[in-house]
């Protein structure tokens, strides 16, 4: 079942980035929904059914406003082609449905209890995977969109995701504060330049990965189940150390990238107010980034061991998917010209 599931929810996304017509598109984004719900609800727990009562909710709804939204479009100008979504009205409702769908602020609400209330790995796919499909939509769609929505929506994110991530103490929690941070930075860039959102989804999607990751291996679920890390794994620590701050952005590591180029592009843009507020966001985020990566590698846990690891079973996740996003999530940043390419 689990194979079908993700298998479904592979072809769900796939089906919405390559449309062209409008229904196609709201097809494979309900397929998407439908495969993840079993996903998030598998652990017969309320919190689990909860969370993915919740998914559903939202996510049928701005689905449910897309469809109207292309209704209206077809409606005034007869078309069903998703490059062209021309109604005032359309692209309104459009605007707001892909931004409900991805989780920005001021409808963020459903992101952080529904990951809350799943598995770690689930958590994951939620905050890479299920990006994507809104996400190419923003992509093929973004000359049409309201761009005052979508810059008031960046602004509240970037500020949301910093302000309430530094209230929390579990892990998922802080990671979904941090992703709606993050698609903040991206939705302020749509507007203006694709080919950065794109460069900035790749990394956020390594980074996030990457973090996730490591939580899985070490059992981490909360602030201070990060005190115990370095019993599991030096060398885990300080890559998650390294992953807390690129997803700060600091340089040199590559989560300053994006940060760099979108402050430009703002800058050359003259939206200086936004460019300031988005740079100041940062902070907050970074804050709770820095008290992880704090507690992670600079303290020990009050009930420190007397020996040098911990008696374990033998690992039975593989290291591997580290292998390939940790580089693409700290090193990247030297190659910032040819990604510019």
């Amino acid at each position: 079942t689990t194979s079908m599931l993700l298998s479904s929810l592979a072809t769900g996304t796939i089906i919405t980035a390559s449309s062209y017509h409008w229904l196609m598109a709201w097809i494979g984004l309900e397929m998407n929904t439908l495969a993840i719900i079993p996903i998030i609800s598998k652990q017969h727990h309320p919190r689990a059914t909860e969370a993915a009562t919740k998914y559903f909710l939202t996510q049928a709804a701005a689905s449910a406003t897309l469809l109207f939204s292309s209704t209206v479009n077809a409606w005034q100008t007869g078309t069903w082609d998703i490059t062209q979504l021309t109604s005032p009205t359309s692209t309104i409702l459009l605007t707001m449905a892909l931004i409900t769908k991805l989780g920005l602020a001021p409808v963020h609400f459903w992101l952080p209890e529904v990951l809350q209330g799943s598995t770690m790995k689930t958590a994951l796919i939620i905050t890479t995977w299920q990006k994507l499909a809104p996400m190419s939509l923003i992509f093929i769609t973004a000359n049409n969109l309201s761009t005052p929505i979508l810059l008031t929506a960046a602004m509240l994110s970037t500020l949301l995701g910093g302000w309430a991530g530094l209230n929390q103490t579990q892990t998922r929690k802080i990671m979904a504060y941090s992703s709606i941070a993050h698609l903040g930075w991206m939705a302020a860039i749509t507007p203006m330049l694709t080919n950065i959102l794109i460069l900035n989804l790749i990394i956020y999607m390594a980074m996030t990965t990457s973090m996730f990751y490591m939580l899985i291996i070490s059992k981490t679920k909360t602030i201070q189940d990060t005190t115990t890390i370095w019993t599991t794994s030096p060398t885990l620590t300080i890559m998650m150390m390294l992953t807390l701050l690129s997803l700060g952005g600091l340089p040199p590591l590559t989560g300053f990238m994006p940060k760099w180029l979108i402050l430009n592009e703002l800058t050359m843009q003259n939206l200086i107010t936004m460019a300031t507020i988005l740079a100041l966001s940062a902070l907050l985020s970074l804050f709770f980034y820095l008290r992880l990566a704090y507690t992670t590698t600079m303290t020990l846990s009050p009930n420190t061991t007397t020996i040098h690891h911990k008696w374990r079973f033998k690992p039975t996740l593989t290291t591997t998917p580290l292998a390939l996003t940790l580089p693409l999530s700290l090193m990247m940043l030297p190659m910032t010209p040819m990604m510019l390419a």
